[in-house]
């Protein structure tokens, strides 16, 4: 069932690129289009209690979309040009299919998995709806449900695991770098399609903290914002269209997460600098008020949806963990003092200074990128550039999400956190990545313009400026693919290798020993965890509410050696799971209760700790 169920989701994500190129959307841009007007349908099913009955239209309209487009297509009354193949999408198809294979095998890990991104999608799947007051198992209510909402539609059809949920983003991550793909002048030219397909493999390495195996949305975020800046272009002299592609990436953006306002910002600029730089030519006056009509009104039609977020977000809830409120931030500055924040100032530059910094790393490798290209293209091949001018944006861009990151850590995160600069690496690889791919996708074209034959028509294997160019030429794109390909399998390599370290981690073990549960319920259960770190952070405790569908789960490491006391704690809860071997709990549970068991998963009664049953398991799930 799930193979005809992703069957039918990819027939309904076909139907949607297809019905977007009806209406002279960018072909590289109507996968992403396609995915996130399906989100926003979605998010308004959700915020009517449609959710479930939502799934099924949005998808099966798709599916009529691509019936319908081929009906009109056999009959003749429609056509749509096809590029055909180029080498950057044989790369994309191969590469893309294998990454999607090993994180169809790949376990969830991180933390923030289980206590929030995979939790919401797995409470949305089996309940069909948002989460509400009584739902305590979510704990971050005020986050935005976008990706969630997608991933829900995924996993409907194909299936909920943690794999599916990873081909999901995937899916959505992969639309999103296809985009980029818009901005090559000639798509025939090896060189620089293959220069754009190296930039996907080494954003990879900047998302090294969290990895694709993770539902993190750090490196969407990064992934939708330069998608968004590839319409701006592609659409540059379509008012209309471009308009709609800033008002829906913007409000999935703010739909993404809370702090996803910065990189609108980006967005909004990029849309009003070209809305000034193709302004008609009349009265100063009537332009300047068109110009922030337009500007405004795509800004609203941006922010609705969000603004129904945050209504819905304090109408339901009393109070959110990361829920953005002045009050909270007045409480951080009288708690902390101004010592507190000073030391955490110090801890932040210090982590901007150190050459250990990966964020930092690729904030010089951009920069000295972008310097060394300047250079060669200005003095060797003696044609003026703007990378200069680029590399002082992207550097202000960098700049200014230093200072909000400050922000954010001084006036909104617990002070525990704040001074060990909790996510750090991951928060700063977003822009890293933001910032790579607007320098390379800038760079190739100004590569483009180099070449010895302009006219793109003209180009061909013989109109090169000389043998020795032309054998430059081949040699190069040779090397570029080659480390395109390199690179990427060291991504695909690397995620293998981190399922393989991960085999004894709590969350495979878990898997190991019982069943997850779909049906939300109430139960106390209790994980046994030797490692007291994971107990003490709710690692464990996220995890096993995660996974038995239940808010009442928790972790524990350290049980009192009385056997009456022994006992008297294992009553409060109604079951019993013990994943890794604890060599402390199989002698407490020898004491107690007069028998050996080392992992596995139990019923716990007034005098014993039972097997649990098939049956029992059977009435979650």
């Amino acid at each position: 069932m799930a193979i005809i169920g992703g069957l039918f989701f990819a027939l309904a994500l076909i139907g949607y690129s297809s019905a977007l190129r009806l209406v002279h959307v960018n072909p590289y841009l109507t996968w992403i289009t396609g995915i996130l007007i399906q989100m926003m349908l979605l998010y308004g099913f959700a915020m009517v209690n449609l959710l479930r009955p939502g799934i099924w239209l949005v998808t099966s309209l798709g599916v009529v979309l691509l019936i319908t487009r081929l009906v009109l297509g056999y009959t003749g009354k429609v056509s749509i040009h096809y590029d055909g193949l180029h080498l950057f999408d044989i790369w994309m198809i191969f590469l893309g299919i294998v990454m999607a294979i090993v994180l169809g095998q790949s376990p969830l890990i991180h933390y923030d998995n289980f206590s929030h991104w995979a939790t919401m999608v797995k409470f949305m799947t089996y309940t069909g709806h948002l989460p509400g007051a009584t739902d305590t198992i979510i704990s971050f209510s005020s986050y935005p449900p976008a990706t969630a909402l997608f991933l829900t539609q995924f996993v409907t059809f194909a299936g909920f695991s943690a794999g599916a949920m990873l081909v999901g983003q995937f899916i959505l991550i992969w639309a999103a770098s296809y985009t980029i793909f818009a901005t090559l002048r000639d798509r025939t030219r090896g060189l620089n399609s293959m220069l754009l397909c190296l930039t996907i493999a080494i954003s990879y390495v900047f998302n090294i903290n969290i990895r694709l195996n993770n539902l993190l949305v750090d490196y969407v975020l990064a992934i939708i914002t330069v998608a968004g800046i590839v319409g701006i272009f592609v659409y540059q002299s379509r008012p209309k269209m471009l308009a709609a592609h800033v008002a829906l990436f913007c409000g999935v953006l703010l739909l993404i997460k809370n702090s996803a306002a910065f990189f609108v910002a980006i967005l909004v600029i990029d849309y009003l600098a070209t809305l000034i730089h193709h302004r008609v030519r009349g009265h100063r006056f009537r332009q300047t008020l068109k110009i922030t009509a337009r500007l405004l009104g795509t800004l609203l039609v941006a922010a609705l949806p969000f603004i129904w977020w945050e209504i819905h977000v304090h109408l339901t809830f009393t109070t959110s963990k990361h829920e953005i409120s002045a009050a909270a931030y007045q409480n951080q500055f009288a708690r902390e003092g101004v010592t507190g924040l000073i030391k955490i100032g110090q801890a932040f530059l210090n982590q901007i200074f150190s050459w250990q910094s990966l964020s930092t790393q690729g904030f010089l490798v951009i920069n000295l990128g972008l310097i060394a290209a300047w250079a060669i293209i200005k003095f060797v091949c003696h044609h003026p550039n703007s990378l200069l001018k680029l590399l002082g944006l992207l550097d202000l861009i960098t700049l200014i999400y230093y200072g909000s990151l400050l922000g954010m850590y001084v006036l909104s995160m617990p002070y525990a956190e704040a001074i060990t600069l909790d996510g750090f690496e991951r928060y700063m690889s977003t822009v890293v990545v933001l910032n790579l791919f607007i320098a390379m996708m800038a760079l190739v074209r100004v590569i483009d313009k180099t070449f010895y034959e302009q006219n793109l028509a003209e180009r061909s294997p013989r109109t090169f400026r000389s043998i020795w160019t032309k054998n430059g030429y081949q040699l190069a794109t040779f090397l570029v693919m080659f480390f395109a390909i390199i690179m990427m399998y060291s991504e695909i390599n690397g995620t293998t290798f981190t399922n393989h370290y991960n085999r004894r981690s709590l969350p495979v073990k878990l898997s190991q020993v019982t069943q997850p549960w779909t049906k939300l319920n109430n139960a106390k259960i209790l994980i046994v965890d030797p490692q007291q770190v994971e107990v003490t952070t709710y690692y464990a405790g996220y995890l096993a509410n995660y996974y038995f569908f239940t808010n009442n789960a928790s972790g524990q490491a350290h049980f009192s050696k009385s056997p009456q006391r022994f006992r008297k704690s294992l009553r409060q809860y109604e079951y019993v799971v013990i994943p890794k071997y604890d060599r402390s709990f199989t002698r407490g549970v020898k004491r107690a209760y007069h028998r050996r068991i080392r992992t596995g998963f139990y019923r716990v009664t007034r005098n014993q700790l039972r097997p649990v049953t098939r049956h029992e398991i059977q009435r979650y799930r």
